[in-house]
């Protein structure tokens, strides 16, 4: 198996597979995420494959290798070696090539996912190499997230806002903080989710399916 180490419209025109990206802080829950939209996505008849993003190992991918919700060898991994940034924004030539592997081993493939655990709010991704992409912040990491204005969450073609079942027991106002994210990304959407129980998700693949699948 190969490894490789160190806006809301589609942008790609070409015939290849759609390429989306799934970027935000670490311990947001994008990795939860992913392994909720897979069997969705499947299960509406979408041929898929995920490249993953880490420093220096390849954890998230062998978490998507064991998780039986995918074949392990749909699943690779990229090791960024430095600022996980470097590899999805400034130089993403790993992730092209991690991607145009899994199309040539899988012909007819529809949507490449790639996961990035970019370590703050300035993670954004080149549009050389996905058409469209998602930012999750989680409701744990503080309620001041949207106002910080970070390049991730403003510039983003989806904003997640994950672990809406901690607002509670961390003193978040979820309301609050929703409408807050809303006024500062203007009319590009925000979704609310919670990965554990697959609540938002299905609003997640329907965003999926009409911005870059064009299913619907």
């Amino acid at each position: 198996m190969l490894e490789f180490a160190p806006g809301a419209d589609v942008r790609r025109q070409t015939a290849s597979a759609a390429r989306i990206g799934v970027g935000g802080p670490v311990g947001s829950g994008k990795t939860a995420l992913i392994e909720r939209l897979i069997p969705v996505l499947r299960g509406r008849g979408v041929d898929l494959a995920v490249v993953t993003n880490d420093l220096v190992t390849k954890e998230d991918a062998e978490r998507l290798r064991r998780s039986g919700l995918i074949e392990p060898e749909r699943v690779s991994a990229v090791e960024a070696g430095a600022c996980p940034h470097t590899v999805i924004r400034e130089d993403p030539t790993l992730n092209m090539a991690a991607g145009d592997d899994l199309e040539a081993r899988f012909p007819g493939l529809e949507l490449v996912v790639f996961e990035s655990g970019g370590d703050n709010l300035a993670s954004t991704f080149s549009l050389d190499l996905v058409d469209w992409w998602m930012f999750v912040i989680d409701v744990a990491g503080g309620d001041d997230i949207p106002r910080k204005r970070g390049p991730g969450v403003l510039k983003c073609d989806l904003l997640v806002v994950n672990k809406t079942d901690l607002a509670p027991h961390v003193g978040v106002d979820l309301e609050a903080m929703l409408g807050e994210a809303i006024a500062v990304r203007g009319d590009r959407p925000v979704i609310a989710t919670n990965a554990r129980s697959g609540e938002g998700v299905e609003a997640v693949a329907d965003m999926i399916g009409r911005a870059v699948l064009f299913s619907e």
